[in-house]
């Protein structure tokens, strides 16, 4: 069995961070994070664009790269870029942005940077496919692979257009990210997963849940994610699934959970941790 490497991901061990506000940037020091998850025994960790501006006021790239370093974290993933395909002012600060996720990537040395679109803004597929050409293209320049996270907000909302988004795009590092909460949520199954294109698939995200709640599909996915092992999901079978479809990259464990954001640092690096390693133990066909 091979060596299963896990990344912490950035909403798992961001502590009080409020998803989709002006104070979505952790309250955790960037430092104190990376020791946190490197205790625990994560080998990557997930840094949110506003968190990143934030950490930058006060840390150099070349700071929170050896920071990394020291820690031995091998995993950097970058998030999340939307407005990538408009115009306008929207397009303006959505390309401020991607200069300094890609200028981090660089420097941070990361594995991927994470695209897509949270409010299912229509945009013709050859639009789509044209702006994220453009995006691998730069970001192949900068060391870094782009990853579209398919998610039922966003524009593209089924696996088979994900996989015309990226094959039209026809770039290596260009790839699709798979969480096991929006392929539940989308209701795709996961035979499904296990035949898509292997080369498609560069990037892979754990979590639990139910697979019904009495509140909006939004609500549920911001505050009432579950670590693996304590939900309805079959989270086995969704990496037995990835794996046959060809995926050997780490594994991200990203948890949005209300409760969990008044948790101190060292249990939910830790919680997070065992509990998704556990997932790896013994059989998981």
């Amino acid at each position: 069995m091979r060596e299963v490497e896990l990344l912490a991901s950035y909403w798992t061990i961001a502590g009080g961070a409020q998803p989709h506000t002006d104070r979505d940037w952790s309250p955790f020091d960037f430092k104190d994070r990376v020791a946190g998850a490197a205790r625990a025994g994560f080998k990557g960790i997930g840094i949110w664009h506003t968190d990143l501006a934030h950490t930058l006021e006060t840390r150099s790239l070349p700071e929170m790269k050896r920071i990394l370093d020291d820690h031995g974290i091998r995993h950097v993933e970058l998030e999340f870029l939307t407005d990538w395909f408009l115009d306008g002012e929207r397009k303006k600060k959505s390309d401020a942005t991607r200069r300094m996720l890609m200028e981090a990537a660089e420097a941070l040395g990361a594995r991927h940077i994470k695209v897509g679109d949270f409010f299912k803004e229509q945009c013709p597929m050859a639009r789509l496919i044209e702006g994220f050409a453009g995006l691998c293209r730069e970001a192949n320049e900068h060391g870094t692979r782009i990853l579209f996270e398919l998610m039922p907000f966003a524009n593209v909302d089924t696996l088979e257009g994900a996989i015309e988004l990226v094959r039209g795009a026809g770039a290596k590092n260009g790839g699709i990210i798979l969480d096991t909460w929006h392929v539940v949520k989308l209701g795709i199954a996961y035979e499904t997963v296990a035949r898509m294109p292997g080369e498609c698939l560069l990037g892979v995200e754990l979590n639990d849940g139910t697979f019904q709640a009495p509140w909006s599909l939004h609500e549920d996915t911001i505050n009432h994610r579950r670590l693996c092992g304590e939900g309805e999901f079959d989270v086995r079978g969704f990496i037995a699934a990835v794996e046959r479809a060809g995926y050997r990259g780490p594994y991200g464990i990203e948890v949005l959970n209300a409760e969990m954001r008044a948790w101190p640092l060292e249990r939910l690096a830790t919680r997070a941790y065992d509990t998704t390693m556990a997932q790896f133990d013994g059989p998981r066909e």
